[in-house]
């Protein structure tokens, strides 16, 4: 699995259409139509993008979507595209796409899954790529990669029992191994606070730590001991601070503030300019119109020479259970071929 900083040849997503994605009037539901919108079409500008649509939502997605947006009609459940699409992968035999088991974050009571259980094999087919199937229930926010090898997970995600009852770290380690090549994974105790509450996914690593380069890590840093994940941002800092990756280097890690906002109408948020998306040039950053958004954006632009940083107002996706990388997932270009001597 290359890093998301390697060249892409397109990025997909999912449109939402579930009640629970586009709320319950008109106005939460052009809100979230809006702000898909707004993401797809920051990534249009950088690269080839792919949107999945349901044929009940055809009309709105297209008065909403740039003409550089192709549209893919087919009936989903949700539009967390990171969690229900393919990882792809690439190797001597072309692009490959790992076709995870998804079932709901681990058979959620409010989740659905008939449709999104199989939206892994549009992508898959539509970029042409052969399909590897797992067996491990998985989604792609529970994976990070430097595309050297190192991957970060949470152990209550690939270790959920309602996802991959009986499953060991070794059981994990070895199917990553097989499926997107992992030489070492890096296991963190846990996630956000509220991504371990009822509409959570229970952990996943790309709301909390990602890889900017090879032996770099960003990691979400909430700095108010007023907010739970205080605790957790120390833990993990820690943790990773002490960790090597495949290549035995020690990692340098950056620390990527908390948004100042500690609270919605909900409770403590988890909003997090880790989950952004790495596009060909770009950075699709999430902004939370916040005192510490142009702080963090600086970061962001330090730790990606020479992208762009495109903000993107993601408090309406968190409101819904995700951010900016939660719902793109990108489709790797092949290596060149090498010229014979």
């Amino acid at each position: 699995m290359p890093a998301e900083t390697a060249p892409h040849d397109a990025a997909w997503m999912a449109w939402p259409s579930a009640a629970y994605t586009l709320g319950d009037t008109r106005a939460e539901a052009d809100l979230a139509r809006g702000t898909w919108a707004a993401v797809a079409n920051a990534v249009a500008e950088h690269e080839p993008l792919h949107m999945i649509v349901p044929p009940v939502e055809r009309a709105e997605a297209r008065r909403l979507l740039g003409a550089a947006v192709t549209v893919h009609e087919a009936d989903l459940d949700d539009a967390w595209y990171r969690d229900t699409g393919p990882t792809f992968v690439v190797g001597p035999a072309g692009l490959g796409a790992v076709n995870w088991v998804f079932n709901g974050w681990g058979a959620q009571e409010w989740a659905s899954w008939k449709h999104d259980a199989r939206a892994s094999e549009i992508a898959t087919a539509a970029s042409g790529a052969e399909p590897i199937t797992s067996p491990l229930v998985n989604e792609g926010g529970g994976l990070h990669t430097d595309g050297e090898g190192t991957f970060l997970a949470t152990r209550t995600v690939q270790l959920d029992p309602r996802r991959n009852p009986g499953w060991t770290e070794a059981d994990v380690e070895a199917e990553l191994a097989r499926t997107v090549g992992a030489e070492k994974t890096l296991w963190l105790p846990r996630g956000l606070t509220r991504d371990s509450e009822r509409y959570g996914t229970r952990g996943h690593v790309d709301i909390v730590a990602t890889f900017p380069a090879p032996g770099r890590v960003l990691v979400h840093d909430q700095r108010d001991p007023a907010h739970p994940d205080a605790a957790v941002s120390a833990e993990l800092i820690a943790l990773l601070s002490r960790a090597t990756d495949a290549r035995g280097r020690r990692l340098e890690v950056t620390r990527l503030p908390a948004p100042a906002t500690l609270r919605d109408a909900d409770g403590f948020v988890d909003y997090s300019y880790v989950n952004h998306f790495v596009a060909n040039g770009a950075v699709i950053a999430c902004a939370f119109a916040d005192p510490h958004d142009a702080e963090a954006l600086e970061i962001l632009a330090a730790a990606y020479p020479g992208r762009a940083v495109v903000p993107v107002d993601a408090r309406p996706l968190f409101a819904r259970g995700g951010g900016v990388h939660c719902i793109t997932q990108q489709q790797p270009a092949l290596p060149a071929p090498k010229e014979e001597p």
